[in-house]
């Protein structure tokens, strides 16, 4: 967000990267990745930038100021580091800040609406030969958890989710697990900032033939949207118009061949039901 402020002000005053690199004692590659969000914040350089793109205003540069402060203070999801890979760190500290998060799943059950006997068995996934110890798995099950308290707090983040019709039947963890969690499903999808619709499997194929993805939107308009797509040893985060045009398009195609809230509700009391 900071990065994004300090980006709108250098193009409003017509300071190229370079002058503005030159007036910080850096480059011009290190303006872009401060625009970028991609390195921490000295305190003494956002000063002399606002200083440079004369904003004179004391109480919009005391906030600015203070913006970099917080953009320096790691995020409780940092702990989790060890755990997780490179390219996922980022990917929390969006998910903490988006208002709206539109997700579209093929596999398993979106992480923010996992069950902890779920979140288990998926943690477990890749690992039969070699299993991970006991004391790892707790520590990503409660990083999940964590990380869905967005759900529930005061001003709640809005997940919109769309999932293949076969996510609600794999047994991720037993028919028991799976039992839980379609009961958790139903029971988060009576949220008000909570939308789930399932694409039925009679509905054919559909849109998405690059797989899952996530879309997230933030509540400052400087902030553009992002995309993000996880592959198996990588990440891409996608936040050019171009891009995130075609995502929103095929995000609105999924939403229309997926089966309304209320039917998905009906799908998921059919399942519980095949499986008592």
């Amino acid at each position: 967000m900071l990065g994004a402020h300090l980006r709108r002000m250098r193009e409003e005053a017509g300071i190229s990267r370079a002058d503005a690199g030159w007036a910080i004692r850096g480059s011009e590659s290190k303006i872009s990745r401060l625009e970028l969000g991609r390195v921490g914040f000295k305190s003494r350089d956002v000063a002399d930038l606002l200083t440079l793109y004369k904003v004179a205003d004391a109480d919009e540069r005391n906030r600015l100021l203070d913006l970099a402060d917080q953009a320096n203070n790691p995020g409780w999801w940092q702990r989790y580091d060890d755990l997780t890979p490179t390219w996922f760190h980022s990917y929390v500290g969006l998910e903490e800040a988006a208002t709206l998060i539109r997700t579209f799943e093929v596999q398993f059950v979106p992480g923010l609406l996992q069950t902890e006997e779920y979140a288990r068995a998926v943690s477990q996934l890749g690992h039969a030969e070699a299993p991970l110890p006991t004391a790892e798995v707790e520590r990503l099950v409660a990083l999940r958890t964590k990380r869905q308290k967005i759900l529930t707090r005061p001003r709640p983040t809005r997940l919109w989710a769309v999932i293949d019709e076969v996510v609600l039947r794999r047994a991720i963890g037993g028919p028991a697990v799976l039992r839980d969690q379609l009961e958790h499903l139903l029971e988060l999808s009576r949220l008000p900032n909570v939308t789930l619709q399932a694409i039925p499997i009679e509905a054919g194929g559909y849109a998405a033939t690059g797989g899952a993805f996530t879309l997230m939107r933030f509540s400052d308009s400087d902030l553009p949207d992002v995309v993000y797509i996880e592959h198996l040893t990588s990440a891409v985060y996608l936040d050019k118009r171009e891009d995130l045009d075609k995502y929103v398009v095929t995000m609105d195609a999924l939403s229309v061949t997926a089966g309304t809230p209320r039917e998905t509700d009906e799908l998921l009391k059919t399942i519980i039901k095949s499986l008592d």
